[in-house]
């Protein structure tokens, strides 16, 4: 809930910064006290916040999947196990859709990608004041919960993505033949002089493309989720305006977060689809 000593712009900025680590200005290490700090740390600063909870619900991720691995029986599932092969079901036929190649890699990443992200996702549903106010009575200034509106996370999902995606094109199509993708499509003629010429315009349009892969695949996730989270502390500030306003955040608050569901699931999904996508493209000789 909005602070009566901060003004709503104090309170929005306060909601979206992040525990940032990094060197200060003096030479030493630790934590950022403001925005103003946190940037001057530059590119090692790191995000303590989004660090702790991606890694805790990975951990949660894989200690859950393994109970049920441990109860799985030839018996029919019930409860959590259900629910866990339903999970597993759901992306097998999603990668047996759209993978046309054999791997053992594929389906077990895809199922990482959907259950971790859906779990970062799903963390925007928690109301936006709780944990930052536990977190403040701990004696910590900044706490954001929702891994996936920091695009430090994202991006480096979709940079482990894109060196899988690189390393697969060379492996399967080998140097010679991943370069000639990059250089003889789309642009294509007989005359070798021709080919020669299309060589650069087509280099660019190639290396865009696949440039474009890794910076669609975190931004379209960041986006949405940073968006909902914006929507969810606007709506947070209308509980310090009165007891009406505050029923009315009530509400708005309950129909946001039925609809964000949606986007929670939907956003996991299309990370997961567009990985699978991406591994097939580079098992696949033109």
């Amino acid at each position: 809930m909005a602070s009566d000593a901060q003004t709503t712009t104090e309170y929005i900025k306060h909601h979206l910064q992040n525990l940032t680590y990094g060197q200060h200005a003096d030479g030493s290490w630790g934590v950022a006290h403001d925005a103003a700090e946190a940037k001057a740390m530059g590119f090692w600063a790191i995000h303590l916040d989004t660090m702790f909870w991606s890694i805790l619900l990975g951990a949660v991720f894989l200690w859950g999947f393994r109970k049920a691995a441990q109860r799985a029986s030839a018996q029919t599932p019930k409860g959590f196990l259900n629910f866990v092969e339903w999970i597993v079901e759901f992306v097998d036929d999603n990668v047996r859709g759209s993978f046309s190649h054999k791997s053992d890699l594929v389906a077990p990443l895809a199922l990482t990608l959907f259950v971790w992200v859906l779990l970062m996702n799903t963390m925007d549903l928690v109301p936006v004041d709780w944990i930052p106010q536990i977190a403040h009575l701990m004696g910590i200034e900044y706490m954001k919960v929702v891994p996936t509106t920091d695009p430090n996370a994202t991006f480096g999902m979709a940079l482990g993505v894109f060196v899988l995606t690189l390393f697969y094109s060379i492996k399967i199509k080998g140097v010679g033949g991943f370069a000639a993708e990059l250089t003889m499509q789309p642009f294509q003629a007989k005359n070798p002089i021709l080919k020669i010429l299309f060589v650069p315009a087509n280099f660019f349009l190639e290396f865009v493309s696949l440039i474009s892969k890794p910076i669609s695949l975190s931004l379209r996730l960041f986006g949405n989720l940073f968006a909902g989270e914006m929507i969810f502390i606007l709506i947070a500030l209308l509980f310090s305006g009165g007891a009406v306003l505050a029923i009315a955040g009530g509400v708005l608050q309950w129909a946001w977060a039925v609809f964000h569901i949606l986007i929670v699931l939907l956003q996991a999904f299309i990370f997961m689809t567009l990985t699978i996508v991406y591994l097939e493209m580079a098992h696949s000789h033109h």
